[in-house]
């Protein structure tokens, strides 16, 4: 079996290793022509730690990401809503990482180069379009506009994100993603620790949010934190915005007027804004959820497959579960079109689910409820939510996306029966 996977992000590389450990052969196509460590922090949960950690890569994991000791929801005056530990701290077997998501796609991208070589990796190749039937990828240089030689697989994948143009291919009308009025400025500064030093906050409302966590460990070692930020507003309805981009820089006067009093206790969130080298901007967008990823020898995955909004840090952690799914299937059932309606029937219900919760705030919801019952804050959170109230958002998340400690703990692998190496 051979497999075409477009898209050498976090997906579509944790694929490649993932299929290489199986003994499929595996070819990566991206359409950029270097790859660089863009973007700023993502949270890697223990659903998805327990896969690359499956895949040997626990240690680099813990080189370059922070382990998460607690998350802590807080209202915009900086009073607790709800905290709880998280990774080995909540009792998971498996760690969770705060990690530069640059540096989380370098980890995998040095994997593939070093387990299955660089020439199994072609930059370079931005995908035009399928032939679901034979399995055929037409591709075109971005640099030069110039037709490239097609590749054929028993599998495509496309893992080329939001703006996927093989899920254009089948959903022609789609149009471009949704953007619910929300906009996000992003960062990274290096300050002093907050709380433990290694808790990741969100504070606010589902209007006007900030949430912050430390990313690097050799930053921790020297007594400092680089914390990324991500500053977040909710525009009127006539407002219009640009294209999202991971790479568009932010002007600190459209956001930080409105977060000038967040001066909390423990936090300085203007200062920490003013930190930053540099802002960048992305508006926030989904897409509705479809009835069917899998057409002929191509199947959709990561961003191409579910965008989400980034609520419940699960957007890179999904991912990677849908390629551990994928190369499971593949690997086990042994033929196409059955490992491919197995992954499907497997990974599009439960994300589908995880999209349209994320649209209703998914966990961050007792912010929203903190806010709505007491807008100018609490003397105790127990006077406007409840401890079961509390526990159950937090546990209904948990379940939704897969990661209820008991259920994770006892789940049995993803990881097939070894076989030879391709």
């Amino acid at each position: 079996m051979r497999v075409i996977i477009v898209g050498a992000g976090i997906g579509g590389l944790t694929l490649a290793l993932s299929l290489h450990a199986a003994g499929i052969e595996a070819e990566v196509y991206e359409a950029a022509p270097e790859l660089r460590p863009l973007g700023v922090g993502v949270n890697v949960l223990p659903h998805a730690m327990r896969e690359l950690t499956e895949l040997g890569l626990a240690p680099a994991m813990a080189a370059r990401g922070i382990p998460t000791g607690a998350l802590m929801y807080a209202n915009r005056f900086g009073q607790e809503i709800w905290r709880e530990p998280r990774g080995l701290g909540a009792g998971y077997n498996w760690p969770q990482y705060s990690i530069h998501r640059g540096a989380l796609q370098m980890l995998l991208l040095e994997a593939v180069i070093e387990r299955l070589g660089g020439a199994r990796v072609h930059l370079d190749h931005e995908a035009v379009g399928a032939d679901p039937e034979t399995g055929t990828v037409r591709f075109r240089s971005r640099e030069s506009g110039a037709a490239l030689p097609s590749a054929a697989g028993d599998v495509v994948v496309a893992a080329d994100g939001i703006h996927s143009t093989l899920r254009a291919q089948f959903y022609p009308d789609e149009g471009p993603p949704i953007w619910n009025r929300r906009v996000l400025w992003r960062g990274v500064t290096l300050s002093k620790p907050y709380l433990n030093g290694r808790t990741m906050v969100m504070a606010g409302h589902q209007d006007q949010k900030f949430v912050c966590y430390p990313i690097d460990p050799a930053v921790e070692t020297q007594g400092q934190a680089l914390i990324n930020w991500i500053a977040e507003l909710r525009f009127p309805d006539e407002t219009e915005w640009r294209r999202e981009d991971w790479n568009r820089p932010g002007r600190l006067q459209d956001f930080l007027p409105r977060f000038e009093d967040w001066r909390f206790a423990w936090l300085d969130v203007p200062e920490l804004i003013r930190g930053a080298e540099a802002v960048y901007e992305y508006p926030m967008v989904d897409r509705h959820p479809v009835d069917r990823w899998t057409f002929g020898r191509l199947t959709l995955m990561g961003d191409a497959a579910h965008p989400m909004y980034p609520i419940g840090s699960n957007g890179a952690s999904q991912a990677i579960l849908d390629a551990r799914t994928l190369a499971y299937e593949l690997a086990t059932r042994g033929e196409a079109a059955a490992a491919l309606s197995a992954y499907e029937e497997a990974r599009r219900p439960a994300t589908s689910k995880l999209v349209l919760a994320n649209r209703g705030n998914g966990p961050e919801q007792v912010m929203q409820l903190a806010h709505e019952r007491a807008p100018d804050g609490f003397a105790h959170v127990h006077d406007v939510l409840s401890p079961a109230e509390l526990e159950e958002v937090a546990a209904n998340y948990k379940r939704l996306a897969g990661f209820d400690k008991e259920a994770l703990n006892a789940r049995p692998s993803l990881t097939p029966p070894v076989k030879a190496t391709a």
